[in-house]
């Protein structure tokens, strides 16, 4: 990412980096590793997320036959699966950090005020509490309540794009392919578990 930038300091070109350069330089607020870190954060939160929750996602829809095949009786159910799907695999695997600024208790743990609190996504999303029998697939839970994209003012800015995204490609990959199938077992899949972003670095599929 930063000889990409560099080539576009270089060479700005009409696109999302080279226009971020000319608007920088006439600001005079021009910072290159600024720009890099920024133009890194894109890729991973633009891309990573939604390439990871596509292969996952489709993986998670075939192995659930029931599921994938209500979604194709009725598209409308799409949106709703996109939600149980992003509560269900959770790809982003990131810790909160919160200090209680007050003498409290959570999970019947006493937290005293100063400490610090860290909570992690997946566990949320997977508590019984909330999602009776967390582990089932099932769109019909309506799971919009999941904390895949973050809580509060720090949620994801993208995760209305995310959304339409991954409903246009379940919906079109299905209709067009409706024999898909992964072509290998599923324990051979060759998975990113080294990475913030979980997901899979290939996924092998095949139809009739």
């Amino acid at each position: 990412m930063d000889e990409l930038v560099k080539a576009k300091e270089a060479d700005p070109t009409d696109d999302l980096i080279g226009r971020q350069v000319l608007a920088r330089r006439a600001d005079d607020r021009e910072d290159h590793d600024a720009l890099t870190s920024l133009a890194l954060l894109l890729l991973i939160a633009g891309h990573e997320t939604t390439a990871n929750m596509i292969s996952l996602g489709t993986v998670a829809l075939l192995e659930s036959p029931d599921q994938l095949a209500a979604i194709r009786r009725d598209p409308s159910k799409t949106p709703n699966a996109v939600e149980e799907l992003l509560r269900r695999l959770t790809i982003v695997e990131w810790v909160t950090s919160r200090v209680a600024v007050a003498d409290t208790e959570i999970g019947g743990v006493p937290v005293k005020a100063g400490e610090g609190v860290l909570t992690a996504n997946l566990s949320a999303n997977h508590d019984p509490a909330v999602f009776p029998d967390p582990e089932r697939l099932d769109i019909d839970r309506g799971a919009r309540n999941h904390v895949a994209f973050g809580f509060g003012a720090h949620q994801c800015l993208g995760q209305n794009l995310a959304r339409v995204e991954l409903r246009v490609v379940f919906d079109t990959l299905f209709a067009r392919i409706p024999t898909l199938r992964v072509a290998v077992p599923l324990d051979e899949l060759p998975v990113k578990d080294d990475a913030t972003v979980y997901g899979l670095h290939k996924l092998p599929v095949t139809w009739d």
